[in-house]
């Protein structure tokens, strides 16, 4: 599986990929917002096979892809949609980028990418996604995409010993259409 913007290249992850992942998820900037303390190479192994295996899923119904910068040919982070309904046609996405692209419109770009497979290709009606409230970028990012707030939900996650309030954004296929 093939995405294709501007400046990236979506596909499906590799075995391979695990160090670039490894690098990017070990950055204490990544891991602000993450469950994750810290990550081991094994923890990234067994990952980047989750992604792997789900590539095998019949019908598939998850698509987490690389993100690689076209430009250097490097992997700078991944961006999925998962069918959490076929039968309501719901999904939600979600993404993460190496700290050192951040700031330079690449999660936006994957982003839009994700959701244009996910309607026009999934025949989703309904994509979804969250984001810890404190996380501004990706409020930002879900907000360019044309997503809207749906609820803010106090104290939802616990992450590191403390409790975050979480935003929940959508937007419907016709919404995606009218852009």
């Amino acid at each position: 599986m093939i995405l294709e913007t501007n400046r990236l290249l979506m596909r499906d992850f590799i075995e391979t990929d695990w160090q670039a992942v490894f690098a990017y998820q070990s950055d204490p900037l990544y891991l602000r917002y993450s469950y994750w303390t810290h990550r081991t190479q094994k923890d990234v192994c067994k990952f980047i096979q989750i992604f792997i295996d789900q590539q095998k899923e019949q019908p598939r119904t998850k698509f987490q892809l690389a993100i690689i910068l076209k430009e250097e040919n490097r992997l700078i982070g991944t961006c999925g949609i998962r069918v959490n309904d076929s039968e309501m046609q719901e999904a939600d996405i979600g993404y993460e980028l190496n700290s050192q692209y951040w700031g330079q419109g690449y999660a936006t770009e994957a982003a839009q990418a994700i959701l244009k497979f996910g309607f026009e290709e999934l025949g989703m009606h309904r994509i979804w996604s969250w984001c810890v409230a404190e996380n501004l970028a990706s409020v930002r990012v879900l907000e360019k995409i044309g997503m809207r707030r749906e609820d803010h939900l106090p104290e939802k996650e616990l992450i590191k010993s403390r409790w975050y309030d979480n935003f929940l954004y959508a937007i419907l296929e016709r919404e995606w259409k009218g852009k």
